[in-house]
C-alpha cells in the first residue's frame, strides 16, 4: 500500500567555503516518495537530453505519483510523457494499468517494488523475487522500457535495512536467471541521512555500514546508486547560510569552492551529488554511478514554495543535465527524474507535500517550463 511520506525533519549539513567570502553554507538533502512509510519525496525532470544510445548519461526523467483523487488515467499520463519529450519515468510500484500503458512508449522506467513488506519478501527467498520478476519484469520488457528496479525507496530502521540488500541480490539472481540482467539494474533508492560528513562535499562518508555493503554489491553488478536528493530542504531550513540563487540554479549565485581539492560549485545539487560520489568512493565503490531517483522544489504550502521558485528550480535541474556537463567531480555523468508530474491531494504531511507538481491534475501546467529535446514550453 502507498503511504504519504512525511518530511523528515533530520538534516544534513553540507558546510562549503565561500570562494570570495570565506563564508559558509549549510546544506541539507532528505526526502522521499510514497512507497515507503514515514517518508518524503520527489524527482526530478523531463526530456531527452540527447538522441542516441549515450543519453542515459544525461537523462531526465519525471516521477509519477499516484496519490491522488482526480488523478487522470494512466494511458492519459503516458501520451502526456510522449507529447511532451518526457523519455523517462518513476513508478512507486507495479501498476499494472500503469505498465500496459507504458508498452511501446519508448519511456524509460524506473520501477519500484513497493514498500518495505515487498522487499522483506523479496528478501525471504529466491523463489520470491523469480516469481516478482515473473510477473512484474518478464511480463512487460522489453515493450516496457524498464531500466531499473529501486528495492526499497528511503527504508528505515536498522531491521528494515537489513533487508534490503538480500532482497536486491535476489532480485538480480532473478533477473539473471531470466536473461535479463544485462538490461535491467537492480538498486535501492536512499534518503540524504544516510550520508554523514558532507562538509565540503570531498569528505561525503557513508552514515551507516549496511550502504557501504550495498555500494560495494552495485559497484560488482554495475548497477547505480539511486538517490534522492532536495536542495529545496537544505534551503528551507538553513536560509541564513544558503542563497536563494545558488539552491535554484540561477548564475548570479556566488561559487562556492570545495577547501579539499579546489572543485568549484555552482548550485547546491552538484555540491550535493559530489558529496554522494565522495561517499562511494570512500566505501570502495568509486565505479558506482549516482542517479538521482528524486529532486523537485514545491509551488506552493511553506517557506519558499513559490511558482517562481519552483519553476526557477526545476528548468535549472531540466537545463543542467540537458547540458551534459555532469558534476565537478564527475563531469559528464548526470540522470535526474523531477518529483513530480502532478500535485497530489491525497498526500499526507506538510501542505507543500501535495505541491510538488509540474501539472495540475487537469493537466495544465502550473508554471511554464521549457523540455529540451521538443523546445517546447507548456
Amino acid at each position: 500500500m502507498r503511504i504519504s511520506m512525511a518530511l523528515a525533519s533530520t538534516g544534513l549539513l553540507l558546510l562549503l567555503s565561500v570562494a570570495a567570502a570565506d563564508m559558509s553554507i549549510v546544506s541539507y538533502v532528505g526526502r522521499s516518495e510514497e512507497e515507503t512509510p514515514d517518508h518524503q519525496r520527489s524527482s526530478n525532470n523531463f526530456s531527452n537530453a540527447v538522441a542516441g544510445e549515450g543519453d542515459s548519461l544525461r537523462f531526465v526523467g519525471v516521477c509519477y505519483g499516484t496519490l491522488g483523487s482526480d488523478l487522470p488515467p494512466r494511458s492519459e499520463v503516458v501520451q502526456m510523457y510522449k507529447s511532451l519529450g518526457i523519455n523517462g519515468m518513476r513508478i512507486y510500484s507495479p501498476d499494472r494499468e500503469a505498465l500496459d500503458a507504458l508498452r511501446n512508449s519508448g519511456v524509460g522506467v524506473i520501477l519500484d517494488v513497493g514498500g518495505i513488506d515487498a522487499v522483506s519478501w523479496l528478501g525471504d527467498s529466491f523463489a520470491n523475487a523469480a516469481a516478482w520478476v515473473q510477473d512484474n519484469v518478464r511480463s512487460y520488457y522489453p515493450a516496457v522500457n524498464i531500466k531499473y528496479i529501486a528495492v526499497g525507496n528511503e527504508v528505515l530502521g536498522d531491521g528494515a535495512t537489513q533487508r534490503i540488500l538480500p532482497a536486491m541480490q535476489n532480485v538480480n539472481a532473478a533477473l539473471a536467471a531470466a536473461g535479463l540482467a544485462a538490461g535491467i539494474k537492480a538498486s535501492t533508492s536512499v534518503r540524504y541521512d544516510v550520508f554523514a560528513s558532507t562538509s565540503p562535499p570531498s569528505a561525503g562518508v557513508f552514515a551507516y555500514p549496511y550502504m557501504t555493503a550495498i555500494a560495494q554489491y552495485l559497484a560488482s553488478t554495475g548497477a547505480p546508486l539511486l538517490a534522492n536528493v532536495y536542495p529545496y530542504f537544505a534551503y528551507r531550513d538553513h536560509p541564513e547560510y544558503i542563497s536563494l540563487d545558488f539552491a535554484t540554479f540561477q548564475p548570479t549565485a556566488t561559487p562556492v569552492v570545495d577547501r579539499n581539492n579546489g572543485l568549484v560549485y555552482h548550485n547546491l545539487f552538484d555540491a550535493m551529488v559530489d558529496a554522494i560520489h565522495a561517499a562511494l568512493e570512500k566505501a570502495g565503490a568509486g565505479s558506482v554511478r549516482v542517479v538521482v531517483s528524486e529532486s523537485g522544489w514545491p509551488s506552493a504550502g511553506g517557506f519558499a514554495a513559490t511558482m517562481d521558485n519552483a519553476r526557477r528550480y526545476n528548468q535549472g535541474l531540466v537545463d543542467h543535465v540537458a547540458q551534459g556537463t555532469g558534476t565537478p567531480r564527475r563531469p559528464g555523468q548526470l540522470e535526474a527524474y523531477v518529483f513530480a508530474m502532478f500535485n497530489e491531494n491525497q498526500k499526507t504531511g506538510d501542505a507543500i507535500e501535495r505541491n510538488f507538481g509540474l501539472f495540475y491534475p487537469n493537466k495544465s501546467p502550473v508554471y511554464p517550463i521549457t523540455f529540451p529535446n521538443l523546445h517546447l514550453e507548456i
